[in-house]
């Protein structure tokens, strides 16, 4: 007797590869070869994704200067029994790309939505940073200009490690502006093209991996800065007796 299926949610949130395409789950196959579409942000990269799975099924564009406008349709077409999957160009959707209004929307309409486990860069930047991970906070992207430099200024008195993402045309200016505010001092990890072929660690002080990148390291790729917490002074230990004072 065949094991039967568990049936799938009205929206699917899939992972896909961040680089290695070894690191799709064959959970995460077996759901794009099940349901009736696939909602993709930019499905020319999805399109070689489902290709090299051989996996055929219609994709349609959803992204961040479309999703509002989507929304509502897309509603419609789960509550009329439809079975969606909801894949970003690289990683989990929902962190730092668009997803997280759908998924929203769903709830609030009463369907059913499941996030698959797979593949997201903070997580194995994290651990390997060597840094400490069992208190985390992720920012993701620091905002480009309004609200930059408030929340570099509040993140400077974090005492847990810090998370951020980071484009290659800005990787110097925050490092720059990180020792500015964190001082150059404090630990820090920089982690590019992770699972991909050129995967990097540059560990190190801001002012050494600052140092790194000037002169000459390569900037290429995405990066997630890993930054270890301010320290805390330690409370003092009362060693008075309650005997002291006979």
């Amino acid at each position: 007797m065949a094991e039967q299926q568990p049936a799938l949610a009205a929206l699917t949130v899939v992972p896909t590869p961040i680089g290695n395409l070894q690191d799709m789950t064959f959970r995460a196959v077996e759901v794009l070869k099940s349901v009736d579409a696939i909602l993709a942000e930019d499905t020319r990269n999805t399109k070689k994704l489902l290709q090299h799975f051989d996996i055929q099924k219609p994709v349609q564009s959803y992204h961040a200067h479309n999703e509002h406008a989507q929304i509502s349709r897309l509603i419609a077409r789960m509550q009329q029994g439809e079975r969606l999957a909801l894949v970003s160009d690289a990683g989990t959707p929902a962190i730092s790309d668009p997803g997280f209004l759908l998924v929203r929307a769903c709830v609030q309409a009463g369907l059913s939505v499941e996030c698959l486990p797979g593949a997201t860069a903070f997580v194995p930047a994290l651990v390997q940073s060597g840094l400490p991970c069992e208190r985390f906070v992720f920012e993701g992207f620091l905002p480009h200009k309004k609200g930059r430099q408030t929340r570099l200024q509040e993140l400077a008195n974090e005492s847990r490690t810090i998370v951020l993402y980071e484009s290659p045309h800005r990787l110097l200016k925050t490092l720059q502006q990180l020792k500015e505010h964190f001082g150059g001092e404090r630990p820090i990890a920089v982690v590019r093209e992770i699972s991909k072929l050129f995967a990097e660690t540059v560990r190190g002080s801001i002012d050494s991996v600052l140092a790194h990148y000037a002169q000459g390291g390569t900037i290429k790729g995405e990066f997630v800065l890993v930054i270890g917490g301010v320290e805390k002074p330690k409370a003092k230990t009362n060693t008075t007796s309650r005997y002291d004072d006979n």
